[in-house]
């Protein structure tokens, strides 16, 4: 599928960000485990999530939806989880696969994690080898590639320094930990997001955090207490609106209910360094989660530096903020984000190739890039979007200025994080 972009009109208006994809995933996850029944509002009906979510059903565990994005989930408990009839495809998400590994490691049962071809193509090794340091026994391809097959296996303490700040692979060792014959003791480099110690403790389990530091002891009478579990709009979905009316000359929005974990928004810190009005409105915490609506007007913006510990907290929106830097006076210089060349693409090489195709001033830099601007976006151009839904939607942002239509191709793939993108893209722009 091809998506057209060409230059827009001022965009205005309000509108209601989708559920978050990280806690969208999580939800499902405690929820699950927790035993008896909780209630899931706000769920991000993406194909990432719906994958998680289905995993849990061929498991045993009854999910009847409401309505759109709201769920009852019956929980069945830590030990009620039953082995699946067949392969769990977990699709083109990270997340699923590796915080599923985690949980399936201690199962009594086999199990298999598979997804498409550029999540085997993702490494694995990151989560499977201090899982194997726990007892697990987890087979893969050479380099550590899935499909994962996993035999459950009583599992040991462990005490582990994560190579670089990651959500994903804490939140695998941390499920792990929750069935561990000792306490689980983790220490990253740097902040990563804190969505699942967040959440673990509002299921009541007992977690304990100081600095970068994360203990989960071990406990015989572990339980989760059902929830009902608010979902806020996803901050890095927002990400592409926010960028959008700042460059878009005449552009004032109001995105509603948008997340606001601090190890999530660096965005506005980068945005706010950078020049650009923006606003938090009506700010507040539901299920230990900040959020706020967020009014953002087009603005006059500043070439920045990006990098060191703010690079975790916007690392998945790193393609869209190339698109702002290059309508900044000035350069902007990204490093420290070597970490994006392991994502559903090299999303380093992405950005720099296809923004450079659209006029961009735009130098790769082994850890990340430098933009100089401002820059007329060219029109008439092709663009590829790798089947990663954030270049896709990058893309679409920059195609708002290009005078000619520019054209992204394989732009199904942002049905994985946000399938309504273009619908509310439109909307603005109308």
């Amino acid at each position: 599928m091809e998506l057209k972009i060409k230059k827009s009109n001022p965009l205005k208006g309000e509108i209601n960000i989708p559920g978050d994809k990280s806690i969208s995933h999580r939800s499902v996850i405690f929820t699950s485990l927790a035993e008896g029944r909780s209630l899931i509002r706000g769920f991000l009906e993406s194909e990432d999530c719906l994958n998680t979510l289905r995993a849990f059903q061929m498991m045993g565990v009854n999910i009847e939806k409401i309505k759109p994005g709201e769920y009852i989930v019956n929980g069945v408990g830590l030990y009620g989880l039953k082995e699946p009839g067949d392969v769990i495809d977990c699709g083109n998400s990270g997340t699923g696969m590796r915080l599923l590994c985690g949980l399936l490691a201690p199962q009594p049962f086999y199990s298999v994690l598979t997804g498409d071809n550029s999540l085997r193509n993702r490494p694995m090794g990151r989560v499977v080898n201090p899982l194997r340091q726990m007892g697990a026994s987890i087979w893969c391809r050479d380099g550590g590639y899935a499909p994962l097959s996993i035999k459950g296996e009583k599992l040991e303490g462990i005490s582990y320094t994560l190579p670089v700040a990651s959500a994903q692979v804490k939140s695998s060792l941390l499920l792990a930990g929750l069935y561990s014959q000792g306490d689980v003791f983790l220490t990253e480099p740097g902040p990563s997001r804190d969505h699942t110690e967040r959440m673990l403790k509002g299921f009541g389990v007992k977690v304990y955090k100081k600095g970068n530091s994360i203990k989960l002891p071990h406990s015989e009478d572990t339980k989760l207490t059902p929830q009902e579990v608010l979902i806020p709009g996803d901050i890095s979905s927002a990400a592409f609106f926010i960028v959008a009316s700042l460059i878009t000359p005449g552009s004032e929005i109001l995105l509603k209910n948008v997340g606001l974990n601090p190890t999530r928004c660096g965005i506005i810190d980068v945005v706010r360094q950078m020049g650009g009005n923006l606003e938090l409105l009506n700010v507040r915490e539901v299920n230990g989660e900040k959020s706020a609506d967020i009014l953002v007007k087009y603005s006059e913006l500043e070439g920045v530096h990006i990098d060191g510990d703010i690079i975790p907290r916007l690392i998945d929106e790193i393609p869209v903020i190339a698109v702002l830097a290059s309508q900044a006076r000035g350069e902007t210089v990204i490093r420290d984000a070597a970490e994006l060349k392991v994502k559903e693409t090299d999303r380093i090489k992405a950005t720099v190739t296809e923004l450079g195709k659209s006029g961009v001033d735009i130098e790769e830099l082994p850890d990340g890039m430098v933009i100089k601007g401002p820059c007329s976006i060219i029109g008439g151009v092709k663009l590829e979007s790798y089947k990663d839904h954030r270049i896709a939607m990058s893309l679409a942002v920059a195609g708002l200025l290009a005078e000619e239509q520019i054209t992204i191709k394989n732009s199904e793939c942002i049905n994985t994080s946000f399938p309504q993108f273009n619908k509310l893209l439109q909307k603005l722009i109308q």
